[in-house]
């Protein structure tokens, strides 16, 4: 149950990204319509996994952004 959701919210957050450009965690979140951390994260977990996306720390905020 988890992998299938997963991959959709995976999906979710590569559009959001590929719309709008690099973003906070918090905003991704918001833009992908995910309903808790622990979803975004599984999410970009996978797109890691998948080298889809890159992430880097700045001022204690993550910010993602394609590859």
């Amino acid at each position: 149950m988890y992998q299938e959701k997963t991959g959709v919210n995976a999906g979710n957050v590569w559009n959001a990204l590929n719309e709008n450009g690099a973003m906070t965690g918090k905003d991704l979140k918001k833009a992908a319509k995910l309903k808790n951390d622990k979803e975004l994260y599984l999410a970009l977990g996978w797109l890691l996994r998948e080298d889809k996306v890159e992430i880097a720390e700045e001022a204690k905020e993550i910010k993602v952004t394609l590859k």
